[in-house]
């Protein structure tokens, strides 16, 4: 009969030198490649150089609180069993488990790609002298470390006055993005030629599947990626390590096997893989983060092989815990779908600024301008709008609050309506001492996606001369039912595309820049582009993007604001919105479109815009000489030339 295990049930104390006090301070980095294997030392001096800082105390908030979550879950678990055959749920469970592996598939060549230490590699490609010598890269956080570096503790998300602390000899060298960037092209591109529909994953890292090059090619899995790193190498004299397996989660695991410079395949039968998962750290899990792994400790689950032996606790637990996650990962059964990022997974948009402690509400303001600055250039260049805007701030006692709003209407994305809202916002809340400051927008819409299906819709207006339905009828009725979309999937579960769970429940807040906000604490200011993207562009310095939410950044056509409009900036509680029936977010006549029938906010320049954008010169060039192909060409294809003719000469007469 199946019996309680309480190993580990007892709770961890949260004294000031607590193992897991130690352990949080330590950050989120501990298991990075080239880290000493003993990290008591390292944690020590790690929590003895930031006692007496904010940072300390709030960690040891965090630490408490954590403590207290994992009373309360062992009291669920003791409830929760009470009066349960717990023979009976592992039976359910191990049905479930025969039905994750009728799930798996080892037909896929699967291939996880990290280059090794990438900024700090470019770095000395730029520097040969750096070459063997303790270094990291980032002023006032650490994004990379040398592998030399990395001997002393010292890791990515550490601030440098830590990272000094134990290395005294560490080199701190400036970010170079632009650098980055350019390198990280080179490579990718690289990838490519063995899986042009390749993932992405990050600037240095990504996944491929290498099945059908292997195939066309008749080389093994193994040859292949031998073959592609060598060829990074000769080309950009960067090393990158890489895994392979039969899905995405063991292709990652197996990436770190032989870091750095090298590469690790696991066998592609059931047996040897559960055999890999059975004593692997549950921290080594992607998706698992480091509150996770403590929780998960706490009911005595230390490797995948204990996610076996706890079936039954994490079945009851199962919104705690996720138990559909952790038996994939105890099989090692998880997505090998490969392909680029869908924008439709995109959730959120957001830009923040960290800064020392500011106190002057004139200075506070300033930064937030800064954010929606960047914001507004980000919403723009990347088509998204939304409905709700949510602030957030830290205290200089490292405590975060969000405060949010929410619109029945697509929000403008001009930077002094988001600095209005994030004012609107933050005002109530002030006096504050800051030292970070943000906005995000959520309940997104793809402003792209919509451009190009009314640019699809004009083209089969004109071209499609048996079409039974009305394309403006259509549109029309898409922009209503895009407004009564309000769910917000910030909170969805993590899903792939072929429906694997793909992290823990609450694994978002695992991802945490406790220790790099540190820096600030100890008078140095932090790069606040650290955690952009280094391929992500720069913004325009020549002028002013285009505001219009109905076309894309990088076209000229659609409606733009006209320069001869002056929207009103936005009043306290009348945020400036657009929506199918005021797509400039402009105040002015409503005019109506005689193409799509729709009610415009504009004047009559904003109106020629618009039907620039529902009926371009090319899209009635393109339907005339479809039209010339056909023999006899239809009374409705007739008609649409006549009607394209027609509404070419009512724009001009405006």
């Amino acid at each position: 009969m199946a019996e309680l295990d309480r190993s580990g049930s007892k709770p961890p104390s949260s004294t000031p030198d607590s193992d897991s006090l130690l352990r949080r301070l330590a950050g989120p980095s501990v298991n990075k490649a080239g880290l000493a294997k003993d990290q008591t030392e390292i944690n020590r001096i790690i929590a003895e150089v930031s006692k007496g800082s904010k940072f300390y105390e709030n960690e040891k908030r965090k630490d408490r609180e954590l403590t207290l979550r994992i009373e309360r879950i062992l009291r669920l678990r003791d409830e929760a069993v009470q009066g349960v055959d717990l023979n009976k749920v592992e039976q359910g469970v191990d049905k479930l488990i025969a039905q994750l592996e009728a799930k798996r598939d080892l037909s896929q060549a699967i291939v996880h790609v990290d280059m090794d230490a990438f900024f700090a590699s470019v770095e000395v490609l730029d520097n040969p002298e750096l070459a063997s010598k303790p270094f990291a890269v980032g002023q006032g956080v650490v994004s990379t470390a040398s592998y030399e570096a990395r001997k002393f503790g010292v890791r990515s998300g550490m601030a440098t006055f830590v990272a000094k602390r134990l290395c005294p000899e560490l080199i701190v060298l400036p970010s170079h993005f632009d650098r980055y960037s350019e390198m990280s092209s080179r490579v990718m591109s690289i990838f490519r030629r063995y899986d042009p529909t390749m993932c992405v994953a990050g600037c240095d890292e990504g996944y491929l599947n290498i099945t059908r090059y292997c195939d066309e090619h008749s080389i093994s899995p193994e040859d292949c990626v031998t073959q592609m790193r060598r060829i990074v190498q000769e080309e950009t004299s960067l090393t990158v390590s890489a895994g392979i397996a039969p899905n995405k989660m063991l292709a990652k695991i197996c990436s770190d096997k032989n870091k750095p410079n090298g590469q690790f395949k696991l066998e592609f039968e059931p047996e040897a893989i559960k055999a890999f998962m059975h004593d692997l750290s549950i921290r080594k899990v992607p998706g698992v983060g480091r509150v996770n792994e403590r929780l998960l400790e706490s009911i005595g689950i230390k490797t995948c092989g204990d996610i076996f032996r706890q079936r039954a606790v994490l079945s009851l637990l199962d919104k705690q815990f996720g138990l559909e996650f952790l038996l994939q990962a105890y099989l090692g059964i998880a997505s090998n779908v490969v392909q680029p990022g869908q924008r439709e997974e995109r959730k959120s948009i957001g830009a923040e600024r960290t800064f020392n402690a500011l106190s002057d509400p004139a200075k506070i303001y300033a930064k937030l301008e800064e954010v929606a600055t960047e914001l507004e250039h980000d919403m723009v260049e990347e088509g998204w709008t939304g409905k709700t805007v949510t602030l957030k701030y830290k205290l200089n006692t490292f405590e975060v609050h969000t405060r949010a709003k929410s619109f029945d209407r697509w929000i403008s994305t001009r930077k002094e309506d988001l600095f209005a809202i994030g004012q609107e916002l933050l005002k109530p809340e002030l006096p504050l001492t800051l030292r970070l400051i943000g906005l995000r927008v959520t309940k997104l819409k793809d402003l792209k996606a919509e451009a190009e299906s009314k640019a699809r819709g004009i083209k089969r207006f004109f071209g499609s001369a048996s079409s039974t339905g009305s394309p403006q009828k259509k549109r029309r009725i898409e922009g209503p039912q895009a407004d009564q979309d309000d769910e917000d999937h910030d909170h969805s579960p993590r899903l792939s595309q072929d429906g694997f769970a793909i992290s823990m429940p609450g694994y978002d807040e695992d991802i945490e820049t406790d220790l790099a906000d540190a820096s600030a604490s100890h008078g140095a200011e932090p790069e606040t582009s650290l955690y952009r993207h280094p391929t992500a562009k720069p913004k325009s310095s020549s002028g002013t993007p285009s505001h219009s939410l109905l076309s894309t950044p990088s076209s000229s056509k659609g409606p733009s604001l006209p320069p001869s409009t002056s929207p009103p900036r936005m009043g306290k509680h009348s945020p400036l919105v657009l929506n199918d029936s005021n797509p400039f977010g402009t105040s002015s006549s409503a005019l109506e479109c005689p193409i799509c029938s729709r009610m415009l906010e504009t004047d009559n320049d904003g109106l020629n815009a618009h039907i620039d954008f529902c009926l371009s010169k090319q899209a009635i060039k393109e339907a005339q000489a479809a039209s010339l192909q056909t023999a006899v060409p239809s009374k409705a294809a007739a008609n649409a030339e006549e009607r394209g003719a027609g509404l070419l000469k009512y724009k001009k007469k405006g």
